[in-house]
């Protein structure tokens, strides 16, 4: 083989064309390893071993001669280059190869022999792998590609059910990476079918038909966060050995305290990518009806059955009600799992749904099980599923899924089915969020990100050197079109991969923040408008606490608008409150206060804000132009009327209906700096127009980004239920003001008579908040009247209280917990 220059990595279809191999001599040493700064200057710390080098169209590795075993895995990228003078390589006949990520010496048998190999990995991978080597749009490690199958997700219930079809698809490898993940987690609801669609489940299940799954986890700071990463490595590490489980970084090894993992990837035989804002976790998982409360069971309405078919199902999901030739199966959990709190599991679903029905007056005793009863006590409603009729007060979030962070932050993760908050007093918290999937070379850039991240991890994580921890290979560009599996009811359009990367957290020497430019040059080149919807508002730099340009890019753009006189609007959704657990009828605790103080500095308060710059060139002019929003709902709750806001997780970008930005980085500066936290991002670019309108006028939009607008736009502004409000034209005088804004306002003030919400404008600083809070609402004072009113509420946009806490210091105050760390981890 030796002879011949071939290896069992040389004709494998999927790494590309066979490239160059031999048996050379590698030096130790040359990692970019942050934190060690010895890269064996002194001729002392030299090892060499003999190694068998491979060089491929888009990366290099060598493994151990005698195993087999890859020992080393370098992607080619903007940094590399070839070195053969001894003053470079410090040796006799060697070569050197540099890239970001290391600077790798190998030694020759004489000097011919060391130009050759110089000369012809040069002469390979620029045939090959040029499009490696240049630095991309936005500073992008990846390149633009078009005709790229992409499809947009709005919150996790689609998503979570294309991610579940997709990972049963995966033929050779699953790669995921999230801030937090619960094994647990249902990703296809209601449950009718056991724990066939439950994450732990499909794992195990892809694992013992041989795929190979590859788990990144971000490694919390205990003390600070409660996501306990650990238990969920531990619980997939179990399910099978085919399953392998990382977590990064080692706080103290590593000086990281203060950055994290944030990005959401799931990648499946590198060809399908899903990226975006969604972790599959406990609590992400919504769909657009944003339900507040979830008691009670599911049940399935059957057709009739034969008298043989009366046994209960028998995945032991629960038992079988016999009236009127119908069955009605009851998803309860299954054998294998812990039981839910208050939940009995045979007998009591026996036959009380039915009994429960007769008794209420909402069937007859001899009513067929099909017809929809009527919704009397505004509980029991027929849902349509998809997965024929459900009745009953479903349940869709189990244990620790059903939760409000703002209100308790999770515990116990170890017992995933065991309620922390009581449901039958508590509303849930809803979670609104935004996702997308690619395909072909763009899903190949992601997985080329994740190996990156992977084999990195490898390097400096000692317990993962052995060999039950491969080095990962980033499959060949030329053959990503070879689709084995498309998501359904994709739209082809011009993809680009972007991402936050840095030396601790890809092991790269220079940083990459090309989602941060991208949104720069994205707002900057709009026309007409753009549509932000963010978990944060973090931004508009002073140089000292904040240095993204995210903030000044928009009031520039704004301003420029002005003085040309034309129109352009600005829409920002983002969360009423931040997403930390604290108590807003007290003012919230440092925490929250903290990440509003950042918010409100980035909208209106401070001479740096997007507000004040706009004030400044045009008075009140600024509101024709920029509109701040919140999203909020309400439900009855056993009797009792209840509201919350829903909190905004999205990380979302649409500019003039024809480009979009969707990922996990939020407007802020630990996502957007590139040097900080670790994120992806895609941003897509319509290639196929439909004909839309813009400002009254016809308008060739974007198929992409126009269906995603709609989607979010009717959600919001309630014209899915009402099919008057028209959300076609985002820019029209009519629509921004007699819609947008009004629907805005109207809402608020609703919310705010009925259930004195906060926070709110009229709570100026902490003393006004006991005043504010002592006026009863409409729900407490006058019930009906609440209902009433409550009917006029569309949709779920209100406006955003910017006044809220105005004459507060929101900063932490001296002596908390809070103000021991650095301001860097609040912006």
């Amino acid at each position: 083989m030796e002879f011949i220059d071939v290896s069992q990595l040389s004709f494998i279809h999927d790494l590309g064309p066979k490239g160059l191999e031999g048996m050379v001599l590698k030096r130790s040493g040359g990692h970019r390893i942050p934190g060690f700064n010895c890269c064996g200057r002194s001729k002392m710390c030299y090892r060499w071993s003999k190694r068998w080098l491979v060089v491929k169209d888009s990366f290099l590795l060598y493994m151990k001669p005698d195993s087999g075993a890859i020992s080393f895995v370098m992607p080619f990228d903007k940094e590399f280059c070839i070195k053969m003078d001894s003053k470079e390589t410090e040796t006799k006949h060697g070569v050197r190869i540099d890239s970001l990520s290391r600077s790798l010496v190998l030694k020759c048998t004489s000097y011919r022999h060391a130009r050759w190999w110089g000369q012809a990995i040069e002469g390979f991978v620029q045939k090959h792998g040029s499009a490696f080597l240049k630095d991309h749009r936005f500073g992008s490690f990846a390149r633009e590609e078009e005709n790229i199958p992409a499809k947009w997700y709005v919150n996790g219930k689609t998503y979570m059910e294309d991610v579940a079809n997709a990972l049963e698809e995966a033929r050779e490898e699953i790669f995921i990476t999230d801030w937090w993940l619960s094994p647990e987690i249902f990703l296809k609801r209601p449950v009718v079918e056991g724990n066939r669609w439950r994450l732990d489940c499909i794992l195990k299940r892809k694992a013992q038909q041989g795929v190979r799954i590859f788990v990144m986890l971000y490694k919390e700071v205990e003390l600070a966060l409660g996501i306990n990463s650990g238990y969920s490595k531990r619980t997939l590490l179990h399910l099978h050995p085919n399953i392998k489980v990382m977590r990064h970084p080692d706080h103290v090894s590593s000086a990281v305290y203060l950055w994290a993992h944030h990005e959401k990837i799931i990648v499946i035989d590198q060809s399908v990518g899903f990226v975006g804002g969604i972790d599959l976790a406990y609590g992400r998982w919504d769909d657009k009806e944003h339900r507040l409360t979830d008691v009670g069971s599911v049940t399935l309405s059957q057709a009739e059955t034969s008298p043989a078919n009366m046994t209960p199902p028998a995945n032991g999901s629960g038992g079988v009600s016999h009236g009127n030739g119908k069955n009605i199966f009851t998803v309860t959990d299954s054998v294998d799992q812990p039981k839910l709190k208050g939940q009995g599991r045979m007998k009591r679903t026996r036959f009380s749904i039915k009994k429960h029905l007769q008794k209420h007056g909402l069937a007859h005793p001899d009513s067929d099980s099909d017809a929809e009863p009527e919704e009397r006590s505004g509980s029991v409603r027929s849902l349509h599923t998809g997965v024929g009729e459900l009745f009953g007060n479903t349940r869709f979030w189990h244990g620790k899924d059903y939760c409000n962070f703002v209100h308790k932050d999770w515990i116990q993760l170890d017992k995933p089915f065991d309620d922390f908050i009581d449901r039958h007093t508590t509303p849930r918290m809803p979670w609104h969020d935004i996702a997308s999937v690619v395909h072909g070379k763009a899903a190949r850039d992601v997985a080329r990100h994740f190996i990156q991240r992977w084999n990195f991890t490898k390097l400096v994580k000692p317990k993962y050197r052995s060999l039950s921890y491969p080095y990962l290979l980033p499959k060949s560009h030329t053959t990503a079109g070879e689709q084995r599996y498309q998501v359904p009811d994709c739209t082809p359009a011009k993809v680009q991969i972007l991402r936050s990367a840095s030396d601790w957290s890809a092991g790269i020497k220079y940083h990459e923040e090309s989602i941060h430019n991208a949104y720069v040059e994205t707002i900057k080149n709009s026309q007409y408008f753009i549509y932000i919807e963010n978990q944060f508002f973090i931004s508009c730099a002073d140089n000292r606490h904040v240095f993204n340009k995210i903030g000044d890019t928009i009031a520039e753009r704004i301003i420029k608008a002005y003085r040309e006189g034309k129109k352009y609007r600005v829409y920002v959704v983002t969360p009423l409150l931040p997403g930390f657990e604290g108590d807003i009828n007290t003012g919230g605790g440092s925490a929250i206060q903290a990440v509003m103080h950042f918010n409100y500095r980035t909208m209106n308060r401070g001479d740096q804000s997007i507000i004040s710059q706009l004030r400044k060139e045009m008075g009140d002019q600024w509101m024709n132009y920029i509109s701040i929003a919140g999203l909020r709902t309400h439900a009855d709750l056993e009797g009792k009327l209840v509201t919350e806001l829903i909190y905004v997780h999205s990380k979302m970008l649409i500019a003039d209906d024809n480009t979009v930005i969707i990922g996990s980085a939020n407007i802020n500066d630990r996502s957007m700096l590139g040097k900080r936290d670790s994120e992806v991002a895609v941003i897509v670019e319509d290639s196929e127009t439909v004909t839309s309108v813009m400002d009254g006028q016809e308008y060739q939009a974007g198929k992409y980004a126009l269906k995603l607008r709609l989607e979010c736009f009717k959600m919001i502004l309630g014209a899915n239920t009402d099919p008057s409000i028209d959300v076609s034209d985002p820019i029209s005088d009519h629509f921004y003001k007699e819609v947008w804004m009004a629907t805005c306002a109207i809402n608020a003030t609703i919310y705010q008579r009925v259930f004195r919400s906060l926070p709110s404008s009229d709570v100026r600083n902490i003393l006004e908040l006991e005043g504010y809070l002592a006026k009863l609402g409409l729900e407490k004072e006058d019930p009906a009247r609440a209902h009433e009113e409550l009917k006029k509420i569309r949709g779920f946009l209100v406006q955003f209280p910017l006044q809220f806490l105005s004459e507060q210091n929101l900063l932490p105050p001296i002596g908390s917990k809070e103000a021991m760390v650095p301001m860097e981890v609040w912006t």
